[in-house]
């Protein structure tokens, strides 16, 4: 085997380890995720198993991230970010950053409000929400509100939330999370 493959080939299962770890996810939570086993994905993240297309595609998918990243190819020069959108529910998140860890980049559109009542819910993280176009329903904590477009929040996520369209139209917000709290911060020049 080329020496250059085998050191591509052996640099995946860390990398793999690495981005797991880093999304706080289990193996038994990606294993649910993508149908591959957990000792399948465990002897992959040693590097006991040979990576595979059949094995990093649902991979890849399952991160938001492109094959690319997986396998550290080197960079093509081409500076452009390929939106590839990714279902969660009936949430559309289409991801604007290429790289994994640190604070991450989503343009979410978010449908029309369905029936029943918001479920919040509470993960490590923080959020900032900027909101494109339609009505953003917020409920954060004890907190009801509705953003419009040009408006902003910023939230521990540790906090129970919950979003959605305030109404019978979608929403396209902005999203940055940072899974370990790292905030957004805005600076703006003083008028003067």
């Amino acid at each position: 085997m080329d020496d250059d493959l085998s050191s591509v080939l052996t640099a995946v299962g860390p990398r793999l380890r690495a981005l797991r770890r880093q999304r706080e996810t289990t193996l038994n939570d990606l294993s649910a995720a993508t149908g591959i086993s957990v000792s399948t994905l465990s002897r992959l993240e040693s590097g006991q198993r040979k990576p595979t297309l059949e094995l990093l595609l649902p991979l890849a998918r399952a991160y938001g991230v492109q094959m690319d990243e997986l396998v550290g190819a080197p960079a093509t020069g081409d500076p452009r970010v390929h939106l590839r959108p990714v279902q969660r529910g009936d949430l559309t998140m289409v991801p604007l950053t290429r790289r994994a860890g640190g604070v991450q980049a989503y343009k979410l559109i978010v449908p029309s409000r369905g029936s029943g009542p918001p479920e919040t819910k509470t993960h490590e993280g923080y959020e900032w929400i900027y909101v494109l176009s339609g009505r953003l329903r917020l409920v954060l904590g004890d907190r009801d509100m509705v953003l419009t477009p040009g408006e902003a929040a910023e939230f521990d996520t540790r906090v129970p939330h919950w979003f959605g369209s305030a109404d019978a139209t979608p929403v396209e917000v902005l999203s940055l999370f940072g899974r370990q709290g790292e905030r957004a911060h805005l600076r703006a020049k003083s008028g003067g």
